[in-house]
């Protein structure tokens, strides 16, 4: 299977490309700061002992699935 890569040039005047470009990094920005948002849940959850986790009713081995189970549907 081959890869595909769509490279998109910003047609228009100076506005549209400073506007493409915020847009861009807002996406980029927000994509890393949900990232960061997971990672510390899931580092907050490994903290967690056994008897904690099941209370919430989860194991150690259910922590991705539970940080990312409105991306996934497993």
């Amino acid at each position: 299977m081959a890869a595909q890569a769509s490279v998109v040039f910003a047609k228009g005047g100076l506005r549209d490309r400073i506007d493409a470009f915020f847009a861009n990094l807002g996406q980029g920005m927000s994509a890393y700061a949900q990232h960061r948002s997971r990672a510390d849940q899931v580092r907050a959850l490994n903290a967690k002992s056994d008897a904690e986790l099941s209370k919430m009713g989860i194991t150690r081995d259910d922590i991705p699935r539970y940080v990312f189970r409105d991306l996934f549907y497993v």
